[in-house]
């Protein structure tokens, strides 16, 4: 299998695994959806905001990178997130909306993509303006990490919560092999 073709992998679990940490995440309150839990970015919402922001980072950094991609576009009409833990959609449903939008650009994106283009170096400048460059195809695979990582903190608030996420391996969508 391809890097490129993990990748296409990887942003399709990343889906999956939103669209059920959101369904679970539907059902708590609104308090309790927001309530500070201790985590590093305090709540359920806070942290999937989190996870959103770092995705419309990377995501704008890598349409900059490659501007003739056309599964990039939509990504024109987002704003730049202003900080880390900027809530960007207070109400859980526009922010499943929103969620989804964003997974399809990622999937579609990772479908562009070429093992070429993987091997070229990114430059980018962070939140505290210092300036990087790195190799692409190891930034895209931190932008899954990044996910996996802060969805992580939330199954276990939900956990807190009595609120069983369910299964979370990658195998339950890797393909079957034939032999």
């Amino acid at each position: 299998m391809s890097e490129q073709s993990q990748l296409v992998l990887m942003a399709e679990y990343n889906r999956l695994m939103n669209q059920r940490i959101i369904k679970a995440s539907l059902t708590l309150s609104d308090a309790s959806l927001n309530e500070d839990k201790g985590a590093f970015f305090k709540s359920v919402l806070a942290t999937l905001n989190h996870i959103m922001i770092g995705d419309i980072l990377w995501m704008k950094r890598f349409s900059e990178f490659s501007s003739n991609v056309s599964s990039l576009m939509p990504l024109s009409a987002i704003e730049k997130p202003e900080s880390l833990d900027q809530i960007l959609f207070s109400d859980l449903k526009t922010f499943e909306q929103e969620r989804v939008r964003l997974d399809n650009v990622i999937i579609n994106w990772c479908h562009e993509l070429t093992n070429e283009d993987l091997d070229k170096p990114l430059a980018y400048t962070n939140f505290k303006r210092e300036k990087h460059n790195k190799r692409l195809g190891d930034v895209v695979l931190h932008v899954f990490l990044h996910q996996v990582h802060h969805r992580g903190q939330v199954t276990t608030l939900l956990s807190q919560e009595g609120i069983d996420f369910g299964e979370t391996d990658l195998p339950e969508i890797v393909p079957e092999m034939t032999c």
